[in-house]
């Protein structure tokens, strides 16, 4: 190996191991990690990418539960029925993309109509009981076609069919079936909102899936995580700039990490966490200020000497693009950022940040400053095992456009603003 390489080999913490005197890695080189992991070779030119880690291998009993769930998800989204199974069973279907001839056939099969099931969220803006932990489910009258149900569910219809209920919800120890097919719903893209039939519904060759894989799958989604891809693109105002990406074994959405100038693993690196916006990054929507936080991260990462900017598939703060656009309509309505994920049947911020510690730790780094005005996103971090040495100030102008949104994130959500 040519010695401009050799001198900029790196491998951290390395110490002497006693009898063979071979260098070694102490086990908490690379947090999480089972064994030692070497981190690899530095390029011979300036501000090059790295550190190279080997990941660690995904865990495969969690990527085969992804890839269940995101089997099923995908089962929902066309409009087919799914069998969760664990304990008392159920047969769901989503709201959404159901039709009324499904309906029929699985009310025919089970011999009784349907639940509706809502998160409480829901339940609450329709003035339903919370009776049951978590969801609600409601009976499904005799005549509920398909669309009065998705009028139900869908709170963008609010106004142009306000007459809904009253409802009388179910007060009996729900299913565990019935509260995964709610999740298994949001997971999918979908309304948070499912039909539920007894188990005896299901019919041969009918997707299944058990309650308890659904309810595991943020942390399968995270223990699955693997790094698949990185390569250098130069970015206007950071050249030296290196793109990695992940993905869960079993499926998932990416994830992809962009990395500036190669910072240093054993000091805090100067960290951006930042959702996906379509509507933001990539159009310059006026109605939020995401488009202005990424450009100014990158730019003030690279202007501080380097950093990483994690950029997550976390659209609308969870609940992905289409719900995202029903919320805009909500908001053109009267109602605020947070209302609108409520009304919708989410909780006001949907995010969660174990994915974005798992992809530090197999970058190398295990110590952040974080580039943020969300001490939930300090805090989601830190409880993932992320230690955040300072929190960095990160804000830009408001405009007339997204001044109401920016003042509700300061008085509702706690950004510091």
């Amino acid at each position: 190996m040519p010695a401009a390489i050799l001198a900029r080999f790196v491998v951290l913490e390395a110490r002497r191991s006693g009898a063979r005197g071979r260098p070694r890695l102490a086990a908490r080189s690379l947090s999480g990690f089972g064994m030692p992991v070497y981190v690899g070779c530095m390029s011979p030119f300036p501000n090059s990418p790295g550190p190279y880690s080997v990941p660690e291998k995904p865990d495969p009993a969690a990527a085969a539960r992804v890839a269940e769930t995101v089997a099923a998800a995908g089962t929902l989204r066309r409009g087919l029925p799914v069998a969760i199974s664990g304990g008392e069973g159920v047969v769901s279907l989503s709201v959404e993309t159901a039709s009324d001839a499904a309906i029929a056939e699985l009310s025919k099969a089970a011999g009784t109509r349907p639940r509706l099931a809502l998160t409480h969220a829901r339940a609450a803006t329709l003035k339903i009981r919370l009776y049951t932990p978590e969801i609600v489910a409601v009976p499904v009258e005799e005549g509920w076609s398909a669309d009065h149900l998705r009028a139900i569910a869908d709170p963008t219809a609010d106004m142009s069919d306000p007459l809904k209920g009253p409802f009388d919800a179910s007060r009996e120890t729900l299913p565990d079936g019935a509260v995964a097919s709610v999740k298994l719903a949001k997971l999918a893209g979908l309304l948070p909102a499912t039909l539920i039939w007894p188990a005896k519904a299901a019919g041969a060759g009918m997707e299944a899936i058990a309650a308890a894989t659904i309810a595991a799958y943020e942390d399968d989604n995270i223990a699955a995580l693997r790094l698949v891809g990185r390569s250098r693109v130069p970015l206007d105002g950071a050249e030296h700039t290196e793109i990695a990406a992940f993905r869960p074994a079993g499926g998932g959405p990416e994830h992809y990490a962009i990395i500036i100038n190669a910072p240093a693993p054993h000091d805090p690196v100067l960290t951006r966490l930042h959702s996906e916006c379509f509507t933001g990054d990539l159009l310059g929507s006026l109605k939020c200020d995401c488009g202005a936080q990424l450009r100014g991260a990158i730019e003030t990462i690279s202007k501080s000497g380097g950093g990483i900017l994690l950029y997550l598939a976390q659209e609308g703060r969870g609940i992905g693009l289409i719900n995202k656009l029903r919320a805009y309509r909500l908001q053109d309505q009267g109602f605020d950022t947070i209302e609108a994920n409520e009304r919708l049947g989410f909780d006001a911020d949907e995010r969660l940040y174990g994915v974005a510690a798992r992809m530090l730790r197999l970058l190398g780094y295990g110590a952040v400053r974080l580039l943020t005005n969300n001490p939930d996103k300090v805090a989601g971090l830190e409880a993932a095992g992320i230690t955040v040495t300072e929190r960095v100030q990160h804000a830009f102008p408001d405009n007339e456009h997204n001044r109401a949104y920016l003042k509700t994130k300061a008085e509702k959500a706690g950004h510091l603003l």
